[in-house]
Protein backbone atom coordinates (compact mmCIF):
# COMPACT_ATOMS: atom_id res chain seq x y z
CA UNK A 1 0.00 0.00 0.00
CA UNK A 2 2.81 2.40 0.88
CA UNK A 3 4.72 1.63 -2.32
CA UNK A 4 1.61 2.18 -4.43
CA UNK A 5 0.85 5.42 -2.59
CA UNK A 6 4.28 6.87 -3.40
CA UNK A 7 3.32 7.07 -7.09
CA UNK A 8 0.98 9.90 -6.14
CA UNK A 9 2.71 11.18 -3.06
CA UNK A 10 3.40 14.79 -2.26
CA UNK A 11 5.93 16.14 0.24
CA UNK A 12 6.09 14.03 3.41
CA UNK A 13 7.63 14.14 6.86
CA UNK A 14 9.30 12.27 9.67
CA UNK A 15 8.27 12.81 13.30
CA UNK A 16 9.82 14.37 16.39
CA UNK A 17 10.61 11.66 18.99
CA UNK A 18 8.27 11.70 21.98
CA UNK A 19 11.19 12.56 24.27
CA UNK A 20 12.71 15.37 22.17
CA UNK A 21 13.22 18.85 23.60
CA UNK A 22 11.33 20.31 20.63
CA UNK A 23 8.02 19.06 22.03
CA UNK A 24 8.07 21.45 24.98
CA UNK A 25 9.21 24.29 22.71
CA UNK A 26 6.12 23.67 20.56
CA UNK A 27 3.83 23.53 23.61
CA UNK A 28 5.13 26.92 24.74
CA UNK A 29 4.61 28.31 21.25
CA UNK A 30 1.04 27.01 21.22
CA UNK A 31 0.19 28.75 24.49
CA UNK A 32 2.02 32.01 23.71
CA UNK A 33 0.53 32.35 20.21
CA UNK A 34 -2.86 31.01 21.39
CA UNK A 35 -4.51 31.00 17.95
CA UNK A 36 -2.22 29.00 15.69
CA UNK A 37 -4.35 26.38 13.93
CA UNK A 38 -1.55 23.83 13.40
CA UNK A 39 -0.19 24.07 16.94
CA UNK A 40 -3.64 23.74 18.49
CA UNK A 41 -4.23 20.47 16.62
CA UNK A 42 -1.20 18.76 18.21
CA UNK A 43 -2.98 16.31 20.53
CA UNK A 44 -1.78 13.08 18.89
CA UNK A 45 1.96 12.58 19.23
CA UNK A 46 4.66 12.19 17.89
CA UNK A 47 4.35 15.46 15.99
CA UNK A 48 5.19 15.77 12.29
CA UNK A 49 8.50 17.54 11.72
CA UNK A 50 7.58 19.07 8.39
CA UNK A 51 4.37 20.66 9.65
CA UNK A 52 5.91 22.21 12.75
CA UNK A 53 9.17 23.35 11.19
CA UNK A 54 7.06 25.25 8.68
CA UNK A 55 5.20 26.78 11.63
CA UNK A 56 8.54 27.80 13.16
CA UNK A 57 9.66 29.30 9.85
CA UNK A 58 6.42 31.26 9.65
CA UNK A 59 6.88 32.65 13.15
CA UNK A 60 10.41 33.78 12.38
CA UNK A 61 9.42 35.35 9.06
CA UNK A 62 6.13 37.02 9.95
CA UNK A 63 6.16 37.95 13.62
CA UNK A 64 8.09 40.40 15.70
CA UNK A 65 9.37 37.91 18.24
CA UNK A 66 9.74 40.40 21.06
CA UNK A 67 6.23 41.76 20.50
CA UNK A 68 4.95 38.20 20.68
CA UNK A 69 6.42 37.88 24.16
CA UNK A 70 9.39 35.71 23.20
CA UNK A 71 12.51 35.71 25.36
CA UNK A 72 16.08 35.30 24.15
CA UNK A 73 15.91 31.64 25.23
CA UNK A 74 12.67 31.19 23.25
CA UNK A 75 14.42 32.51 20.15
CA UNK A 76 17.33 30.16 20.73
CA UNK A 77 14.97 27.17 21.09
CA UNK A 78 13.10 28.21 17.96
CA UNK A 79 16.40 28.44 16.08
CA UNK A 80 17.48 25.00 17.29
CA UNK A 81 14.13 23.50 16.28
CA UNK A 82 14.65 24.75 12.74
CA UNK A 83 18.33 23.80 12.61
CA UNK A 84 17.78 20.25 13.87
CA UNK A 85 15.20 19.65 11.12
CA UNK A 86 16.74 21.84 8.45
CA UNK A 87 15.65 19.51 5.63
CA UNK A 88 12.12 20.90 6.11
CA UNK A 89 13.03 24.54 6.66
CA UNK A 90 12.41 27.20 4.02
CA UNK A 91 15.54 28.97 5.22
CA UNK A 92 18.65 28.35 3.08
CA UNK A 93 20.76 25.38 4.18
CA UNK A 94 23.71 27.70 4.82
CA UNK A 95 21.79 29.27 7.71
CA UNK A 96 22.33 26.11 9.79
CA UNK A 97 25.90 25.19 8.90
CA UNK A 98 28.40 24.58 11.68
CA UNK A 99 31.22 27.06 12.00
CA UNK A 100 33.78 24.27 12.33
CA UNK A 101 32.64 21.03 10.63
CA UNK A 102 34.92 18.01 10.98
CA UNK A 103 34.85 17.25 7.28
CA UNK A 104 32.55 16.63 4.37
CA UNK A 105 29.28 15.36 5.80
CA UNK A 106 30.54 15.17 9.41
CA UNK A 107 28.98 17.64 11.84
CA UNK A 108 28.20 20.04 9.01
CA UNK A 109 25.16 21.00 11.08
CA UNK A 110 25.38 21.07 14.90
CA UNK A 111 22.74 18.39 15.45
CA UNK A 112 23.96 15.64 13.10
CA UNK A 113 27.13 13.56 13.18
CA UNK A 114 26.79 12.30 9.59
CA UNK A 115 24.57 14.06 7.09
CA UNK A 116 23.92 13.63 3.37
CA UNK A 117 21.82 16.34 1.73
CA UNK A 118 21.59 15.89 -2.03
CA UNK A 119 18.87 16.56 -4.55
CA UNK A 120 16.26 13.84 -4.10
CA UNK A 121 17.91 12.31 -1.04
CA UNK A 122 18.49 13.33 2.58
CA UNK A 123 19.86 11.20 5.42
CA UNK A 124 21.30 11.85 8.86
CA UNK A 125 22.92 9.27 11.16
CA UNK A 126 23.68 9.85 14.85
CA UNK A 127 24.81 7.85 17.86
CA UNK A 128 22.06 6.96 20.34
CA UNK A 129 23.57 6.63 23.81
CA UNK A 130 22.15 6.85 27.31
CA UNK A 131 24.12 5.92 30.42
CA UNK A 132 22.61 6.39 33.89
CA UNK A 133 24.17 5.20 37.14
CA UNK A 134 22.29 5.44 40.43
CA UNK A 135 22.65 4.77 44.12
CA UNK A 136 19.58 3.58 46.02
CA UNK A 137 19.41 3.72 49.78
CA UNK A 138 19.62 0.28 51.46
CA UNK A 139 20.17 -1.55 48.15
CA UNK A 140 23.62 -2.87 47.26
CA UNK A 141 23.07 -3.97 43.65
CA UNK A 142 23.91 -1.73 40.71
CA UNK A 143 21.04 0.56 39.68
CA UNK A 144 21.64 1.55 36.08
CA UNK A 145 20.29 2.07 32.59
CA UNK A 146 22.63 1.65 29.62
CA UNK A 147 21.68 1.94 25.98
CA UNK A 148 24.08 1.99 23.02
CA UNK A 149 23.14 2.19 19.37
CA UNK A 150 22.34 4.52 16.50
CA UNK A 151 19.48 6.56 15.11
CA UNK A 152 18.77 8.08 11.76
CA UNK A 153 16.17 9.60 9.50
CA UNK A 154 15.87 10.48 5.85
CA UNK A 155 13.88 11.45 2.78
CA UNK A 156 13.82 9.64 -0.55
CA UNK A 157 12.77 11.59 -3.60
CA UNK A 158 10.70 13.91 -1.44
CA UNK A 159 8.08 11.15 -1.39
CA UNK A 160 9.12 8.68 1.33
CA UNK A 161 10.34 9.53 4.82
CA UNK A 162 11.98 7.03 7.15
CA UNK A 163 13.42 6.95 10.64
CA UNK A 164 14.97 4.35 12.92
CA UNK A 165 16.57 3.95 16.31
CA UNK A 166 18.24 0.73 17.42
CA UNK A 167 19.88 0.22 20.81
CA UNK A 168 21.05 -2.65 22.99
CA UNK A 169 19.84 -1.98 26.55
CA UNK A 170 20.74 -3.24 30.00
CA UNK A 171 18.69 -2.08 32.99
CA UNK A 172 18.14 -2.60 36.67
CA UNK A 173 15.85 0.04 38.14
CA UNK A 174 14.85 1.16 41.64
CA UNK A 175 12.36 -0.55 43.91
CA UNK A 176 9.21 0.40 41.97
CA UNK A 177 10.80 -0.99 38.81
CA UNK A 178 11.67 -4.29 40.49
CA UNK A 179 8.19 -4.62 42.00
CA UNK A 180 6.60 -3.98 38.61
CA UNK A 181 8.71 -6.70 36.97
CA UNK A 182 7.85 -9.17 39.73
CA UNK A 183 4.11 -8.40 39.60
CA UNK A 184 3.62 -8.23 35.83
CA UNK A 185 6.39 -10.43 34.42
CA UNK A 186 7.37 -7.50 32.21
CA UNK A 187 10.09 -4.85 32.01
CA UNK A 188 8.52 -1.37 31.69
CA UNK A 189 8.96 -0.04 28.18
CA UNK A 190 10.42 -3.29 26.82
CA UNK A 191 9.09 -6.27 24.91
CA UNK A 192 10.90 -9.57 25.08
CA UNK A 193 13.80 -9.48 27.54
CA UNK A 194 16.46 -11.65 29.11
CA UNK A 195 17.75 -11.77 32.66
CA UNK A 196 21.35 -10.64 32.45
CA UNK A 197 23.65 -13.08 34.17
CA UNK A 198 25.47 -12.06 37.32
CA UNK A 199 24.12 -8.55 37.92
CA UNK A 200 20.39 -8.92 38.63
CA UNK A 201 19.54 -6.82 35.57
CA UNK A 202 17.56 -7.20 32.37
CA UNK A 203 18.80 -6.92 28.81
CA UNK A 204 16.66 -6.23 25.78
CA UNK A 205 16.90 -4.87 22.27
CA UNK A 206 15.02 -1.66 21.49
CA UNK A 207 14.19 -0.99 17.86
CA UNK A 208 11.96 1.81 16.59
CA UNK A 209 11.38 2.77 13.01
CA UNK A 210 8.86 3.81 10.38
CA UNK A 211 8.16 4.65 6.76
CA UNK A 212 5.81 7.52 5.97
CA UNK A 213 4.39 9.19 2.90
CA UNK A 214 1.64 11.64 2.00
CA UNK A 215 -0.97 10.02 -0.24
CA UNK A 216 -2.53 13.45 -0.79
CA UNK A 217 -1.74 16.94 0.42
CA UNK A 218 -3.85 16.26 3.51
CA UNK A 219 -3.35 12.55 4.36
CA UNK A 220 -0.14 11.10 5.79
CA UNK A 221 0.31 7.32 6.05
CA UNK A 222 2.89 5.85 8.43
CA UNK A 223 3.89 2.20 8.86
CA UNK A 224 5.95 1.87 12.00
CA UNK A 225 7.20 0.00 15.02
CA UNK A 226 7.24 2.59 17.77
CA UNK A 227 5.13 4.30 20.45
CA UNK A 228 2.29 6.82 20.22
CA UNK A 229 0.67 9.18 22.72
CA UNK A 230 -2.78 10.78 22.73
CA UNK A 231 -3.33 13.73 25.03
CA UNK A 232 -2.10 17.09 26.27
CA UNK A 233 -1.06 16.13 29.80
CA UNK A 234 1.80 14.42 31.55
CA UNK A 235 -0.30 11.25 31.70
CA UNK A 236 -2.80 9.97 29.16
CA UNK A 237 -5.93 7.97 29.95
CA UNK A 238 -6.32 7.08 26.25
CA UNK A 239 -2.90 5.96 24.99
CA UNK A 240 0.44 6.63 26.68
CA UNK A 241 4.05 5.80 25.84
CA UNK A 242 4.62 3.68 28.97
CA UNK A 243 4.47 0.23 27.34
CA UNK A 244 6.89 -1.06 24.73
CA UNK A 245 6.89 -0.51 20.99
CA UNK A 246 4.18 -1.98 18.78
CA UNK A 247 3.64 -2.52 15.08
CA UNK A 248 1.16 0.01 13.72
CA UNK A 249 -0.29 1.70 10.68
CA UNK A 250 -1.35 5.30 11.19
CA UNK A 251 -3.38 7.53 8.90
CA UNK A 252 -3.30 11.20 9.80
CA UNK A 253 -5.70 13.51 7.96
CA UNK A 254 -5.24 17.24 8.56
CA UNK A 255 -7.52 19.64 6.73
CA UNK A 256 -9.28 22.89 7.64
CA UNK A 257 -9.65 22.93 11.45
CA UNK A 258 -9.62 19.12 11.73
CA UNK A 259 -7.00 16.51 12.53
CA UNK A 260 -8.25 12.94 12.24
CA UNK A 261 -6.01 10.02 13.24
CA UNK A 262 -6.63 6.33 12.55
CA UNK A 263 -4.28 4.00 14.41
CA UNK A 264 -4.21 0.23 13.82
CA UNK A 265 -1.91 -1.70 16.16
CA UNK A 266 -0.64 -5.23 16.71
CA UNK A 267 -0.12 -5.98 20.41
CA UNK A 268 0.90 -8.89 22.64
CA UNK A 269 -1.46 -10.13 25.38
CA UNK A 270 1.35 -11.76 27.40
CA UNK A 271 5.14 -11.65 27.09
CA UNK A 272 5.50 -15.32 26.22
CA UNK A 273 3.30 -18.30 25.50
CA UNK A 274 4.21 -20.86 28.13
CA UNK A 275 3.78 -23.91 25.88
CA UNK A 276 6.28 -23.05 23.16
CA UNK A 277 7.67 -19.60 23.98
CA UNK A 278 6.08 -18.10 20.85
CA UNK A 279 4.36 -14.76 20.88
CA UNK A 280 0.59 -14.46 21.02
CA UNK A 281 -0.96 -11.49 19.25
CA UNK A 282 -3.91 -9.21 19.78
CA UNK A 283 -4.95 -6.01 18.06
CA UNK A 284 -6.20 -2.48 18.59
CA UNK A 285 -7.96 0.05 16.42
CA UNK A 286 -8.18 3.66 17.58
CA UNK A 287 -9.67 6.86 16.18
CA UNK A 288 -9.04 10.38 17.40
CA UNK A 289 -10.79 13.39 15.89
CA UNK A 290 -9.47 16.80 16.92
CA UNK A 291 -11.36 20.02 16.09
CA UNK A 292 -10.37 23.63 16.64
CA UNK A 293 -13.83 24.74 17.77
CA UNK A 294 -12.56 28.31 18.19
CA UNK A 295 -9.16 29.90 17.72
CA UNK A 296 -8.30 29.11 21.34
CA UNK A 297 -10.38 25.97 22.11
CA UNK A 298 -9.66 22.48 20.82
CA UNK A 299 -11.98 19.54 21.47
CA UNK A 300 -11.43 15.88 20.65
CA UNK A 301 -13.32 12.61 20.35
CA UNK A 302 -11.64 9.22 20.87
CA UNK A 303 -12.73 5.62 20.40
CA UNK A 304 -10.86 2.34 20.62
CA UNK A 305 -11.36 -1.39 20.27
CA UNK A 306 -9.00 -3.96 21.79
CA UNK A 307 -9.62 -7.43 20.36
CA UNK A 308 -8.15 -10.78 19.43
CA UNK A 309 -8.70 -13.03 16.42
CA UNK A 310 -6.89 -16.29 15.63
CA UNK A 311 -3.97 -15.27 13.41
CA UNK A 312 -5.74 -12.38 11.70
CA UNK A 313 -6.91 -8.80 11.97
CA UNK A 314 -10.66 -8.13 11.91
CA UNK A 315 -10.95 -6.06 8.73
CA UNK A 316 -14.28 -4.56 9.84
CA UNK A 317 -12.27 -2.46 12.29
CA UNK A 318 -10.18 -1.00 9.48
CA UNK A 319 -13.05 1.18 8.29
CA UNK A 320 -11.75 4.67 9.06
CA UNK A 321 -15.00 6.62 9.52
CA UNK A 322 -17.44 4.58 11.58
CA UNK A 323 -18.22 4.12 15.25
CA UNK A 324 -16.39 1.01 16.47
CA UNK A 325 -19.03 0.25 19.04
CA UNK A 326 -21.66 -0.32 16.35
CA UNK A 327 -19.39 -2.84 14.57
CA UNK A 328 -18.50 -4.51 17.86
CA UNK A 329 -22.21 -4.99 18.65
CA UNK A 330 -22.82 -6.53 15.24
CA UNK A 331 -19.98 -8.97 15.98
CA UNK A 332 -21.76 -10.06 19.18
CA UNK A 333 -19.91 -7.73 21.61
CA UNK A 334 -16.82 -9.91 22.03
CA UNK A 335 -14.31 -7.05 22.29
CA UNK A 336 -13.27 -4.24 24.62
CA UNK A 337 -14.75 -0.95 23.37
CA UNK A 338 -13.92 2.46 24.89
CA UNK A 339 -14.79 6.04 24.03
CA UNK A 340 -13.31 9.28 25.27
CA UNK A 341 -13.33 13.05 25.02
CA UNK A 342 -10.61 15.65 25.49
CA UNK A 343 -10.20 19.40 25.40
CA UNK A 344 -7.62 22.13 25.75
CA UNK A 345 -8.12 25.87 26.00
CA UNK A 346 -5.36 28.46 25.61
CA UNK A 347 -5.95 31.47 27.86
CA UNK A 348 -4.46 34.97 27.59
CA UNK A 349 -1.30 33.68 25.90
CA UNK A 350 -0.10 32.56 29.33
CA UNK A 351 -1.94 29.39 30.29
CA UNK A 352 -3.59 26.25 29.01
CA UNK A 353 -6.39 24.22 30.59
CA UNK A 354 -6.78 20.63 29.43
CA UNK A 355 -8.57 17.41 30.28
CA UNK A 356 -9.73 13.95 29.25
CA UNK A 357 -12.76 11.77 29.95
CA UNK A 358 -12.51 8.04 29.26
CA UNK A 359 -15.53 5.68 29.36
CA UNK A 360 -15.47 1.89 29.26
CA UNK A 361 -19.01 1.14 30.49
CA UNK A 362 -21.76 3.72 30.85
CA UNK A 363 -25.23 2.77 32.11
CA UNK A 364 -27.05 5.95 33.15
CA UNK A 365 -29.14 4.40 35.94
CA UNK A 366 -26.03 2.86 37.46
CA UNK A 367 -23.82 5.94 37.15
CA UNK A 368 -26.09 8.67 38.53
CA UNK A 369 -28.41 6.58 40.70
CA UNK A 370 -27.95 4.79 43.99
CA UNK A 371 -25.75 2.18 42.33
CA UNK A 372 -23.05 4.52 41.07
CA UNK A 373 -20.49 2.19 42.68
CA UNK A 374 -21.58 -0.69 40.46
CA UNK A 375 -18.47 -2.59 39.33
CA UNK A 376 -19.18 -1.88 35.64
CA UNK A 377 -19.16 1.89 36.19
CA UNK A 378 -15.73 2.15 34.56
CA UNK A 379 -14.59 5.69 33.89
CA UNK A 380 -11.59 7.94 34.25
CA UNK A 381 -10.98 11.65 33.94
CA UNK A 382 -8.09 14.08 33.86
CA UNK A 383 -7.92 17.81 34.56
CA UNK A 384 -4.80 19.92 34.25
CA UNK A 385 -3.34 23.37 33.70
CA UNK A 386 -0.08 24.78 32.33
CA UNK A 387 1.24 28.28 33.06
CA UNK A 388 4.22 29.60 31.08
CA UNK A 389 6.62 32.33 32.18
CA UNK A 390 5.15 31.95 35.65
CA UNK A 391 5.34 34.87 38.08
CA UNK A 392 6.89 37.01 35.37
CA UNK A 393 10.02 34.84 35.12
CA UNK A 394 10.99 34.00 31.54
CA UNK A 395 11.00 30.29 30.68
CA UNK A 396 9.73 29.21 34.10
CA UNK A 397 6.73 26.96 33.46
CA UNK A 398 4.50 25.20 35.95
CA UNK A 399 1.94 22.46 35.44
CA UNK A 400 -0.64 20.82 37.70
CA UNK A 401 -2.63 17.70 36.86
CA UNK A 402 -5.15 15.39 38.49
CA UNK A 403 -6.05 11.91 37.25
CA UNK A 404 -8.85 9.75 38.65
CA UNK A 405 -9.70 6.27 37.38
CA UNK A 406 -12.44 4.03 38.77
CA UNK A 407 -11.99 0.33 39.56
CA UNK A 408 -11.95 -2.19 36.69
CA UNK A 409 -11.21 0.46 34.07
CA UNK A 410 -9.05 -1.14 31.33
CA UNK A 411 -9.75 -4.71 32.52
CA UNK A 412 -11.52 -7.33 30.40
CA UNK A 413 -12.69 -10.92 30.63
CA UNK A 414 -9.66 -12.22 28.67
CA UNK A 415 -6.11 -11.06 27.99
CA UNK A 416 -6.83 -10.29 24.33
CA UNK A 417 -9.23 -7.52 25.37
CA UNK A 418 -7.30 -6.05 28.28
CA UNK A 419 -5.97 -2.50 27.79
CA UNK A 420 -2.37 -3.67 27.97
CA UNK A 421 0.59 -4.61 25.79
CA UNK A 422 3.30 -7.03 26.96
CA UNK A 423 1.57 -7.01 30.37
CA UNK A 424 2.09 -3.24 30.59
CA UNK A 425 -0.74 -0.66 30.74
CA UNK A 426 -1.50 1.13 27.49
CA UNK A 427 -2.72 4.18 29.43
CA UNK A 428 -1.85 5.18 33.01
CA UNK A 429 1.30 3.35 34.26
CA UNK A 430 -0.34 2.42 37.58
CA UNK A 431 -3.55 1.06 36.07
CA UNK A 432 -6.82 2.05 37.75
CA UNK A 433 -8.70 2.41 41.05
CA UNK A 434 -6.66 5.50 41.86
CA UNK A 435 -6.52 9.25 42.21
CA UNK A 436 -3.26 11.02 41.42
CA UNK A 437 -2.03 14.61 41.74
CA UNK A 438 1.01 15.78 39.77
CA UNK A 439 2.97 19.02 40.02
CA UNK A 440 5.71 19.96 37.53
CA UNK A 441 8.15 22.87 37.25
CA UNK A 442 10.32 23.42 34.18
CA UNK A 443 12.95 26.14 34.07
CA UNK A 444 15.47 27.03 31.37
CA UNK A 445 17.42 30.03 32.69
CA UNK A 446 20.00 29.94 29.87
CA UNK A 447 20.21 28.40 26.44
CA UNK A 448 21.83 25.15 27.56
CA UNK A 449 20.76 24.72 31.19
CA UNK A 450 17.51 22.92 32.08
CA UNK A 451 15.83 22.18 35.40
CA UNK A 452 12.89 19.83 35.77
CA UNK A 453 11.09 19.09 39.05
CA UNK A 454 8.14 16.71 39.45
CA UNK A 455 6.12 15.45 42.37
CA UNK A 456 3.21 13.06 42.19
CA UNK A 457 1.05 11.86 45.06
CA UNK A 458 -1.49 9.08 44.67
CA UNK A 459 -3.93 6.90 46.53
CA UNK A 460 -4.96 3.55 45.11
CA UNK A 461 -6.94 0.44 45.99
CA UNK A 462 -5.04 -2.81 45.38
CA UNK A 463 -6.15 -6.41 45.08
CA UNK A 464 -6.46 -8.15 48.43
CA UNK A 465 -7.03 -11.64 49.89
CA UNK A 466 -6.99 -13.21 46.44
CA UNK A 467 -9.82 -11.01 45.13
CA UNK A 468 -9.75 -8.63 42.18
CA UNK A 469 -10.56 -5.04 43.13
CA UNK A 470 -9.91 -3.58 39.70
CA UNK A 471 -6.48 -1.92 39.76
CA UNK A 472 -4.38 -4.07 37.37
CA UNK A 473 -5.31 -4.12 33.64
CA UNK A 474 -3.72 -7.57 33.36
CA UNK A 475 -6.19 -9.08 35.84
CA UNK A 476 -9.33 -10.66 34.39
CA UNK A 477 -12.57 -9.45 35.97
CA UNK A 478 -14.43 -12.74 35.53
CA UNK A 479 -11.85 -15.42 36.21
CA UNK A 480 -9.72 -16.76 39.03
CA UNK A 481 -6.93 -17.47 36.55
CA UNK A 482 -5.07 -14.17 36.82
CA UNK A 483 -5.13 -12.46 40.16
CA UNK A 484 -8.45 -13.46 41.64
CA UNK A 485 -12.21 -13.39 41.27
CA UNK A 486 -14.32 -10.23 41.41
CA UNK A 487 -15.93 -10.36 44.85
CA UNK A 488 -19.36 -8.85 44.12
CA UNK A 489 -21.34 -6.74 41.64
CA UNK A 490 -21.92 -3.56 43.66
CA UNK A 491 -20.21 -1.44 46.31
CA UNK A 492 -16.99 -0.59 44.51
CA UNK A 493 -16.20 2.99 45.48
CA UNK A 494 -12.82 4.44 44.57
CA UNK A 495 -9.90 2.86 46.51
CA UNK A 496 -11.81 -0.38 47.19
CA UNK A 497 -9.48 -3.18 48.25
CA UNK A 498 -6.20 -2.67 50.10
CA UNK A 499 -5.57 1.10 50.30
CA UNK A 500 -2.10 2.29 49.32
CA UNK A 501 -0.60 5.77 49.14
CA UNK A 502 2.54 6.97 47.43
CA UNK A 503 4.69 10.05 46.98
CA UNK A 504 7.32 10.29 44.25
CA UNK A 505 9.39 13.48 43.91
CA UNK A 506 12.37 14.16 41.68
CA UNK A 507 14.49 17.12 40.59
CA UNK A 508 16.74 16.95 37.53
CA UNK A 509 19.43 19.32 36.27
CA UNK A 510 20.61 18.96 32.66
CA UNK A 511 23.33 20.77 30.76
CA UNK A 512 23.61 20.50 26.97
CA UNK A 513 27.32 20.12 26.23
CA UNK A 514 26.68 20.17 22.50
CA UNK A 515 23.56 19.79 20.41
CA UNK A 516 21.47 16.90 21.85
CA UNK A 517 24.32 15.78 24.17
CA UNK A 518 23.28 16.16 27.81
CA UNK A 519 25.01 15.57 31.12
CA UNK A 520 22.51 15.21 33.96
CA UNK A 521 22.05 14.73 37.69
CA UNK A 522 18.87 13.73 39.49
CA UNK A 523 17.74 13.27 43.07
CA UNK A 524 14.57 11.27 43.70
CA UNK A 525 12.60 10.46 46.84
CA UNK A 526 9.79 7.91 46.99
CA UNK A 527 7.56 6.94 49.89
CA UNK A 528 5.02 4.13 49.57
CA UNK A 529 2.66 2.64 52.14
CA UNK A 530 0.18 -0.24 51.94
CA UNK A 531 -2.26 -0.78 54.81
CA UNK A 532 -0.91 -3.11 57.50
CA UNK A 533 2.55 -3.14 55.92
CA UNK A 534 5.73 -1.21 56.63
CA UNK A 535 6.29 2.02 54.75
CA UNK A 536 8.86 1.78 51.95
CA UNK A 537 11.02 4.90 51.74
CA UNK A 538 13.80 5.14 49.22
CA UNK A 539 16.21 7.77 47.95
CA UNK A 540 17.79 7.58 44.50
CA UNK A 541 20.76 9.66 43.32
CA UNK A 542 21.54 9.47 39.61
CA UNK A 543 24.11 10.87 37.20
CA UNK A 544 23.86 10.35 33.48
CA UNK A 545 25.02 11.16 29.99
CA UNK A 546 22.76 10.88 26.94
CA UNK A 547 23.20 11.68 23.29
CA UNK A 548 20.17 11.72 20.98
CA UNK A 549 18.32 9.60 23.54
CA UNK A 550 15.72 9.86 26.26
CA UNK A 551 16.26 9.96 30.00
CA UNK A 552 14.89 6.90 31.81
CA UNK A 553 12.43 8.11 34.45
CA UNK A 554 10.80 6.04 37.19
CA UNK A 555 7.77 8.25 37.80
CA UNK A 556 5.39 5.62 39.18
Amino acid sequence: MLLFATLYASAQTTYFPLWSKENWTLERLEIKLQRNNDLNLGTVKPLMRGTYVRVADSIRLQLDAQAAGFSAVDLYNLNRLQANSSEYSSYPATAWKSKKPLGKGFFETPGNMLEVNQKGFYMSINPAISVQQSMEKDYDESIHFRAFGASGRGLIGNKVAFHFQATANNENGPIQFRRFVATNNAVPGAGRYNVASGNNAYSYFDFRGSLATNVTKYINVQLGYDRNFIGNGYRSLMLSDFSGQSLFVKLNTRIWKLNYTNLFMQLSPTPFEASNDRMNKKYAAMHHLSLNATKWLNIGFFESIIFGRPNRYDFAYMLPVIFYRSIEQQNGSPDNANIGFDFKANVAKKAQLYGQLMLDEFVKDEVIGNKRNWWGNKQGFQLGAKYVDAFGINNLDVQAEMNQIRPFMYQFRDTTGSYAHYNQPLAHPMGANLREFIGIVRYQPTNKLYFFARVNYWKQGLDSAGYNFGYNPNTLYSSTGQGGLRLRSDNYPLFTGMPATGLNAAITASYELKENLFVEAQAQYRSYKETNKDKLNTTLLTIGLRWNMFRKDYDY
